[in-house]
């Protein structure tokens, strides 16, 4: 129910609906619409960043899932992410349709990331995140080197995906699949939460021993998540793979694993919305920090090569002072926001 002050629920089933007010629902229909209509107006630079947000919002909200909520902590989901690509290049390459490819480049990911998640019985917090470390170094031999499915330091090339005879052989076109699978995974993940698996996934973070004590087996929720969680990783790496239309060893390093993490971070863990916010930021940071070198250099040409060389730093300053001002995350800070508006002006 709509109160004049607010949101108030009769029910948990009403509290736990994806839209919560027919405001909601409206409101979220015009972005969709909005955003449907946005590449119209924009020239294939701006277009092509969009098709970035979209396929990283797959492997924000995918990474929430597994360390957000199940409290697992992973420094590999950039191998994962390259375990989908790879494994969609190769399906292609067989020839099987895009359709098909999909699902299976996600359930090939699925299994390596249940092989790798079997130490999680046994470690947790910063062990277990070397473990995935280890895993995310191990998968990066392994696409460097077995030359016979991934094609080694060369790479592989990827066709355009094709849906029934239409071609997505563009930014724009690929803008609207990539949007499409996007919001389709953050629905399921979403769906996911409001369910028994996601109950027993936070009862895990939050203390695994009272987890265990009422009946949840802990062994089982966590392969559990490292499987959903890499399957959606598998689907996000897929659409890079035809989105990039080419894949090499280099673009699944550390430095993916960690770029996802932070996305989690700045967006608030254990929020869908937090890794949507999260993934959209850290996209656009860098390609603002570089509209802005580009620019001042312009402006002052004694300095434009100081600039350019002190934007990764700038990059890190703005995380940290990111997560020392606003340490639980965007998603947090929109919630104060809403909460806000709806007392206004009384609110105190």
């Amino acid at each position: 129910m709509h109160g004049q002050c607010g949101l108030f629920f009769r029910t948990y089933a009403g509290e736990a609906r994806i839209f919560p007010s027919r405001f909601l629902m409206v409101s979220m229909g015009l972005f969709g619409a909005a955003l449907c209509l946005a590449p119209l107006a924009m020239n294939n630079y701006l277009v092509s960043i969009l098709c970035l947000i979209n396929i990283a919002v797959i492997g924000a909200v995918s990474l929430n899932l597994l360390t957000g909520f199940c409290g697992q902590i992973s420094l590999g989901h950039g191998a994962f992410f390259g375990v989908g690509a790879y494994a969609a290049a190769y399906l292609a390459s067989l020839g099987l349709p895009f359709l098909a490819v999909l699902p299976a480049a996600g359930l090939v990911t699925a299994a390596v990331g249940m092989f790798f998640g079997l130490p999680s019985l046994r470690l947790k917090g910063i062990y277990l995140a070397i473990a995935t470390l280890a895993a995310q170094l191990i998968l990066e031999y392994v696409f460097l080197h077995w030359d016979a499915v991934t094609g080694g330091s060369s790479g592989m090339a990827v066709d355009p995906p094709q849906v029934l005879g239409f071609a997505f052989d563009s930014d724009v076109k690929m803008f609207y699949l990539t949007l499409a699978v996007a919001a389709l995974c953050v629905l399921v993940v979403r769906n996911i939460v409001r369910t028994r698996l996601g109950r027993a996934f936070v009862a895990i973070r939050d203390h695994h021993l009272s987890a265990e004590i009422v009946g949840v087996d802990l062994f089982a929720y966590k392969l559990r998540a490292f499987g959903v969680s890499s399957f959606l990783a598998g689907v996000g790496g897929a659409l890079w793979a035809y989105y990039t239309m080419y894949i090499t060893p280099e673009q699944f390093g550390i430095g993916l694993s960690v770029s996802y993490l932070a996305m989690i971070i700045i967006g608030g863990l254990g929020s869908v919305l937090g890794g949507v916010f999260g993934a959209v930021f850290i996209t656009i940071l860098p390609e603002f920090l570089n509209f802005v070198a580009q620019h001042a250099g312009a402006l002052f040409t004694d300095i434009s090569g100081a600039l350019l060389a002190m934007k990764e730093g700038v990059f890190g300053l703005v995380l940290v002072l990111f997560l020392i001002f606003e340490p639980e995350g965007l998603a947090h800070r929109w919630r104060l926001i809403k909460a806000y508006w709806k007392l206004y002006p009384f609110a105190h």
